[in-house]
């Protein structure tokens, strides 16, 4: 096979050094303009995340990254698109726990796992249940006694029917035993907006979408899901910390791309996706909007989206079933 490599070569003119230094497409990439699709409307942390890293290997890559936002069907529509495109590593997409572990468990989709590649872990922030100032709770576990002594049960909100925040807050209620109605929102304004004036008493959301109240008292945050606690409320602790392993989540953003992607490109970009995060600038920025992140080669990040599915999606079906 190698001799009748060399002929060939020899036929149209190369030397045998050519041929051997002939780029590989891990090493030439990005030789031309690499499209980022962030599957969500501007403004989020998806938009955030995926906005940061386009223009940190913009930086380190010198080359152009073109962030597009494709909203709609929970992230799955843009999603699917890329998931179609060839799997070169000119078309990547912001995956995460929304639009590749819940939403497809409804949906069918695409089937997360085999339907991508994926590349790079992103990041993203923690949940925080946060309540009215008017509940008579300051701790977590006084908010789980006064829950249970409400006749009607606790009337709370999230960003959606099915979202992360959602979840979670079905799995503390499952786990502290108490009753609750849950309020589905078409996002965490709407949610935080109605927690304001009181017509809900709690809500489970990231951190990040209600932390301007909390700092000025409008809002109390109880307890988060982060793996520890956040520099910008250190005296908030983590549901770990009360008793509560389980709750210790993160609403994650990832880069993935189309099935296939030959393993040589995707090592390729996890590398320099890890270097970009590393920099000053992203540093602050995750810093800035209370989000955690991991150091993790594909193999790694690949084998954790396998474990959320997993772990998830008894939670999701068993909230899709009539009460």
């Amino acid at each position: 096979m190698v001799r009748q490599l060399f002929a060939v070569a020899a036929l149209l003119g190369l030397s045998t050094g050519a041929l051997a230094q002939a780029p590989s497409p891990a090493g030439d990439w990005p030789a031309r303009p690499v499209r980022i699709v962030v599957p969500y409307a501007p403004g989020g942390s998806s938009d955030t995340l995926g906005r940061m890293i386009a223009q940190q290997l913009q930086n380190n890559l010198k080359q152009t990254f073109v962030v597009e936002n494709k909203a709609g069907g929970g992230g799955t529509i843009g999603s699917g698109q890329v998931s179609k495109l060839p799997p070169d590593g000119y078309s990547l997409v912001v995956s995460g726990i929304g639009s590749h572990v819940i939403a497809p468990v409804e949906t069918k989709v695409f089937n997360p796992m085999n339907d991508f590649t994926h590349i790079a872990l992103l990041g993203g922030p923690p949940l925080a249940l946060v309540v009215h100032p008017s509940v008579p709770a300051n701790t977590v576990p006084e908010f789980i006694a006064y829950a249970k002594q409400l006749k009607d049960g606790l009337s709370w909100g999230s960003p959606g029917q099915g979202t992360h925040g959602h979840l979670v807050g079905e799995l503390l209620a499952k786990q502290a035993q108490y009753a609750q109605t849950h309020i589905s929102y078409k996002g965490a304004g709407p949610a935080v907006t109605d927690l304001l004036s009181g017509q809900i008493l709690a809500a489970v959301m990231t951190y990040s979408s209600a932390n301007a109240h909390v700092k000025t008292g409008r809002l109390k945050a109880l307890a988060t899901t982060a793996s520890k606690r956040l520099a910008d409320i250190p005296n908030v602790p983590t549901f770990a910390e009360l008793g509560y392993p389980g709750l210790t989540s993160i609403t994650w953003f990832a880069l993935s791309g189309p099935p296939g992607m030959p393993p040589a490109l995707v090592a390729r970009i996890n590398e320099e996706v890890r270097r970009g995060l590393k920099t000053e600038a992203a540093q602050k920025q995750l810093a800035f909007e209370s989000m955690e992140t991991q150091d993790w080669d594909a193999a790694t990040f690949t084998r954790y989206v396998g474990s959320e599915i997993e772990r998830w999606t008894p939670l999701v079906l068993s909230i899709k079933k009539p009460q």
